[in-house]
């Protein structure tokens, strides 16, 4: 029984390595990063994820680490080998950058092809081993992928590929960090409606015109409204269920923190509506500056002044938070800010 781990990049490239990934295999699980230090933490995860997952309803199960649109140094590559010996697991890196030249030298399971996107990597490799998509159904999507991803601005689909690069790189709607599985979600929701137009006459003009529609679409549930109501009620949603994770306090009040979550006066008030349990909400940002939103349980305007030099109204507020130290794992984040408030309020 094989179960694939699939790491890949945050741009269009990285998610169109994933799209079909997805659709090719029956188990996987899908984790993102951005270069750097991320890189790292996020095969970390995956590794401690293949160790508690050795079987899956009594079958030991067969692992593959996939690693598309990130180029890793021979330092990072060295440990992965390893570990991946010692899990028992295949690995397998598909990429394109220049700069993971000298590991690819070094390591049988890299395979490096700087004349193509990822996504064309991906997709030809998928092909090869897992016969994957015979018919050819996804070439033209993949195709648009590679025309804007290595920049070939005379290729036909070269205009439909840029619709889409700012298709994803404008997907905020859902923090990846706080709520990765549904933000990646989203954004192949989008990939997969951008597949269902590509072949149509004016095709980048279709999907420009048809982008607000189609995120709209991702999160309509029964009724529709605006973009903003909907998206409101959908990551209201989320923080309602995974509340438990989120919690913070501060003195006696219970809060739900977020994190690059944005739009906090919509997000914000109807978290506050939604959970009565609940005194306050914060969306801290990457930078370290948090909005803060009640609904007359608490004076905010008082919390953001005693912890981030901050203030505002009584239901809506904001600071910053003095060396707010960033990370892209939430625990991290969550631990960070409440050991920050602890520290202020003694």
């Amino acid at each position: 029984m094989q179960h694939v781990y699939h790491l890949s990049h945050i741009d269009l490239d990285g998610y169109g390595c994933q799209y079909l990934s997805q659709q090719c295999f029956d188990t996987i699980e899908c984790y993102n990063a951005n270069y750097g230090p991320e890189v790292s933490a996020r095969l970390k995860e995956i590794i401690k994820k293949i160790e508690q997952d050795q079987f899956i309803n009594g079958d030991k199960i067969e692992a593959l680490i996939l690693i598309t649109d990130l180029n890793l140094n021979t330092k990072e590559g060295n440990w992965i080998e390893k570990e991946t010996i010692r899990v028992g697991a295949k690995l397998q890196l598909l990429d394109h950058h220049a700069t993971g030249a000298n590991a690819a030298e070094r390591f049988a399971w890299y395979k490096l092809d700087t004349s193509r996107c990822a996504t064309l990597i991906t997709y030809d490799w998928l092909q090869i081993h897992y016969d994957f998509d015979k018919a050819n159904e996804l070439a033209p999507i993949v195709k648009a992928i590679n025309a804007i991803d290595i920049w070939v601005s005379d290729d036909a689909l070269f205009e439909y590929g840029k619709v889409m690069l700012g298709m994803i790189s404008g997907a905020r709607e859902i923090g990846r960090i706080l709520f990765p599985a549904e933000d990646r979600a989203f954004k192949l929701s989008m990939i997969d409606a951008a597949k269902n137009i590509i072949q149509e006459e004016d095709a980048p003009i279709k999907l420009d015109d048809a982008l607000h529609q189609t995120k709209k679409a991702f999160f309509k549930k029964d009724t529709n409204d605006t973009k903003d109501n909907l998206v409101a009620y959908y990551v209201t949603d989320l923080l309602t269920t995974d509340k438990q994770r989120l919690t913070i306090q501060y003195k006696e009040y219970k809060g739900i923190l977020g994190y690059n979550v944005g739009n906090a006066s919509i997000i914000g008030n109807a978290s506050m509506v939604a959970n009565e349990d609940y005194d306050f909400y914060m969306d801290v940002n990457f930078r370290g500056n948090f909005s803060l939103r009640s609904n007359n349980k608490m004076d905010v305007s008082a919390m953001a002044g005693h912890i981030g030099n901050g203030g505002g109204h009584p239901n809506a507020s904001g600071g910053k938070i003095d060396g707010y130290k960033d990370s892209f794992v939430y625990a991290d984040v969550r631990q960070f800010v409440q050991e920050y408030i602890d520290e202020k309020c003694k």
